[in-house]
């Protein structure tokens, strides 16, 4: 008797967002006073808005970390780029992923980080739709690998910054 043909595995999803979420101003264990934390949909947002992020990786048993251009895809975020030390890093490994930025006028600063694991985007449907993604690269090589990041962990903060010294 033959056995059924297995499915092809479904296209990744991440984790429900409610068990990582916390209230804004919310103090964990690790924040400190003027820290708040930041529910997911508005991580996500910032995420969206970001031109640039860090992609973090393990190279030669040492991190290193590469400013990429990304999207954010059905709750994932998308990489594209060309071969080599990042791409060998990141596929099949846990990877962290992260964006910040500020407000002058308003003296806020904010961070997210992703904590996820990546793998190349491989089933044709996904890599069509991914290409078809509105991207744009600050560098001009080409990049035909797509990397896709499940996120485990979703965190953001937004906090007030310090005024430096002689500013």
């Amino acid at each position: 008797m033959d056995s059924p043909r297995p499915r092809p595995a479904p296209r990744p999803r991440p984790p429900s967002t409610a068990e990582h979420a916390r209230p804004t101003g919310h103090a964990g264990p690790t924040e400190h006073a003027g820290t708040a934390s930041l529910p997911e949909h508005e991580s996500w947002a910032l995420l969206r808005a970001a031109p640039v992020g860090r992609l973090a990786v393990v190279v030669d048993g040492a991190p290193d970390v590469f400013p990429v251009n990304h999207l954010v895809d059905h709750g994932t975020l998308v990489v594209r780029t060309a071969g080599g030390s990042k791409l060998a890093g990141a596929l099949g490994q846990p990877v962290a992923f992260e964006v910040d930025g500020y407000d002058d006028a308003s003296g806020e600063a904010w961070s997210v980080v992703v904590h996820g694991l990546a793998s190349e985007v491989a089933q044709l449907h996904d890599a069509i739709d991914a290409f078809l993604l509105p991207s744009v690269s600050w560098h001009a090589g080409p990049k035909p690998h797509l990397l896709r990041v499940v996120p485990t962990r979703v965190t953001g903060h937004r906090f007030r910054r310090v005024a430096t010294v002689g500013a």
